[in-house]
């Protein structure tokens, strides 16, 4: 990774993007330190303190802390993020988005980015007044109005909208994977924090050190495990029948269908924390509903709520996989292009062979991410203290960090190729 990133860095036209891309998270992170005016933003973070269990907390974490701050990029890019998620359901959903999004090309695929875009927008109305709405109901306002109120609101949708181009500044004119690379550096920079937390915690208890050692190989084998199974698949030998055309001859070659592991990526972690957070959540909009034996049923260090979360999980895995790899259609691809699987008639058998082999791969990809997902809640339960640090830098964040950083170095390896590719053709 790293030799990846000094070769990158050696060439002009490379470096050059790697640059632009510093300069996008530099204005990233000082848009993070801007806050919204008539906010009490130390009573705000106290309060955030307390929503750890909660879908809030989760925001919190994507998006850098930003949103206890009550900054401008205080929504983060999660309403791009389920933007995209809702046009992509959308586009399976509706044949007119799927045949636009299939067989629109270019243009259809500019279509689909432009709904993604003004679908973000209204996003983050919504989420801006819902969070303007809780603050002012927790008496968090220094000034309240309605004039306050619509700066507050606009103030966070034009956040959620700069955010939303940056990200694709850095897609076209950086390394790509620009909203990644967003996410990526906000639950990073909470890192400084957490560690200088724990040692505070060690320093003021000494006899707890050796809680925080486990904590940290933990954090490293968990990330070990997300780097194997990120870059496992399951290759499916193909063959291709001889044909000839004209007076060539093609095919008679072999190859492989490559099935990922982890194909749905953390998407199952963060609709399932949603859904299992929802009674916390609704409960830190009624604060008379904060107690009681039904919230604490629900608690992020209770058994009912690590079930649930199992549970989901699973679910949103197979429900994932399902929309993105189609059996039929692969099959009938590989029909049409002369192509079988050894030992498997085309047509049915082979759909069946690959659904199959599928339910298997999407099993162990969900189990996996419920272990990741839940293993940081396990510590908490034990050690609320060392389980603050291991959950501010393990689970859900440690699936999109190592992901996206594996996905980083895959493109500049990529563009070094291409670099390569091209000087041979010229």
């Amino acid at each position: 990774m790293i030799q990846t990133i000094r070769n990158a860095w050696k060439v002009e036209e490379i470096r050059k993007k790697m640059i632009f891309t510093i300069f996008m998270i530099l204005l990233y992170r000082l848009g993070n330190a801007v806050p919204v005016p008539w906010i009490n933003v130390a009573a705000l973070s106290a309060y955030f303190s307390q929503l750890s269990n909660t879908v809030l907390g989760l925001y919190n974490v994507m998006s850098g802390s930003s949103m206890a701050q009550a900054t401008v990029f205080a929504l983060s890019i999660q309403p791009y993020i389920n933007a995209s998620i809702i046009i992509q359901l959308l586009c399976i959903a509706i044949p007119a988005l799927e045949r636009l999004s299939k067989d629109g090309g270019e243009e259809g695929k500019r279509k689909i980015e432009n709904i993604t875009r003004y679908s973000t927008i209204g996003i983050a109305i919504l989420q801006g007044f819902a969070y303007y709405v809780l603050i002012r109901n927790q008496g968090l306002l220094e000034t309240s109005g309605a004039w306050q109120g619509v700066v507050i609101v606009a103030t966070f949708v034009a956040g959620a909208s700069l955010l939303m181009w940056m990200g694709e500044q850095i897609t076209a004119f950086g390394i790509g994977n620009g909203i990644s690379v967003i996410l990526f550096i906000s639950i990073v920079s909470r890192v400084p924090n957490a560690l200088i937390l724990a040692v505070n915690n060690i320093i003021n208890a000494p006899s707890t050190w050796w809680i925080y050692v486990l904590v940290l190989l933990g954090a490293l084998a968990i990330i070990v495990l997300i780097v194997i199974v990120t870059n496992a698949e399951r290759r499916i030998p193909v063959m291709y029948a001889k044909r000839v055309v004209g007076r060539k001859m093609y095919g008679g070659q072999s190859t492989h269908l490559p099935m990922k592991v982890n194909m749905s990526g953390v998407l199952p972690v963060i609709f399932a924390q949603a859904i299992a957070s929802l009674p916390a959540t609704v409960a830190a909009f009624v604060p008379k509903w904060s107690e009681g034996w039904f919230i604490d049923l629900f608690d992020t260090s209770s058994v009912t709520y690590m079930v649930i979360y199992f549970i989901l999980i699973i679910f949103f895995s197979y429900f994932y996989s399902t929309i993105q790899f189609n059996p039929i259609e692969v099959a009938n691809n590989l029909k049409k292009n002369g192509g079988y699987i050894p030992g498997f008639r085309p047509g049915k058998p082979t759909s069946d062979f690959i659904a199959n082999v599928l339910n298997k791969v999407t099993l162990f990809g969900a189990i996996y991410l419920a272990i990741i997902a839940i293993t940081p809640l396990i510590i908490g339960a034990v050690s609320p203290t060392a389980g603050r640090f291991g959950i501010s830098v393990g689970g859900t964040s440690l699936i999109i960090v190592v992901g996206v950083a594996l996905e980083t170095v895959q493109a500049l390896e990529a563009q070094l190729v291409m670099r390569n590719y091209k000087g041979f053709l010229e």
